[in-house]
């Protein structure tokens, strides 16, 4: 069965297209443009009642939050394309508390970042530089501590590439390009270079080059 994925054109499904691409699953991508509102169509909705993307499709199996759905796959297809989950219980756990660190640590200052620097304008709001000001401070104080975990391993939870490090891909590509926030990453030399890993494998490279960020 295909994996059909709604609004690859966004972050988060850029998020769970690159997973997919790392586990060797076929999958095929439905767009869905957030900026006419096609998110909040009828026909949308019942498959995804909050009306935001990623959504999947599999048969009759359907998921709508990014992190969720890599978890699933990551362990449904743990024996295919690449091992993202760890080969011991103690990896796992170490996967699993750095995908925390990244959805409650991480992403709400770059969520914020991103909605104000790039999506204000385009939704007619105005920015709110108080607001980018805070959030770009919180975000560096993640990195900092980003920077000493780098510094003993090699990724984040430990020295195996894993969806801990997959998930910071999106958010992190918007802020070292759209958001011209790059030298939050190059000042930190062990951010830095995780970062060149992570953003250079095949992957993440093709997920760049099939699907166009909004605008």
């Amino acid at each position: 069965m295909v994996v059909k994925v709604y609004g690859p054109a966004f972050a988060s499904p850029k998020r769970v297209i690159a997973c997919l691409i790392e586990k060797e699953i076929e999958f095929e991508t439905v767009p869905v443009d957030l900026l006419k509102g096609e998110h909040k169509d009828p026909e949308f909705l019942k498959l995804q009642p909050f009306g935001t993307v990623p959504v999947t499709q599999d048969g009759d199996y359907v998921l709508y939050e990014s992190r969720a759905i890599i978890r699933y796959y990551a362990e449904k297809y743990k024996s295919q394309g690449t091992d993202l989950l760890g080969k011991t219980v103690e990896e796992r756990g170490q996967v699993e508390n750095w995908l925390e660190v990244e959805a409650h640590n991480f992403n709400p200052p770059i969520y914020a970042l991103t909605l104000h620097l790039m999506f204000a304008s385009k939704m007619g709001f105005p920015p709110d530089e108080n607001l980018i000001k805070e959030s770009e401070e919180k975000l560096g104080k993640v990195l900092d501590i980003y920077e000493e975990r780098l510094s003993k391993n090699k990724y984040l939870a430990g020295d195996f590439f894993s969806l801990a490090d997959l998930s910071h891909l999106p958010f992190t590509q918007y802020l070292v390009g759209q958001m011209g926030r790059e030298y939050m990453i190059t000042s930190r030399k062990h951010v830095s270079a995780w970062w060149d890993d992570i953003s250079s494998r095949p992957s993440w490279q093709k997920v760049l080059q099939l699907y166009a960020p909004p605008f």
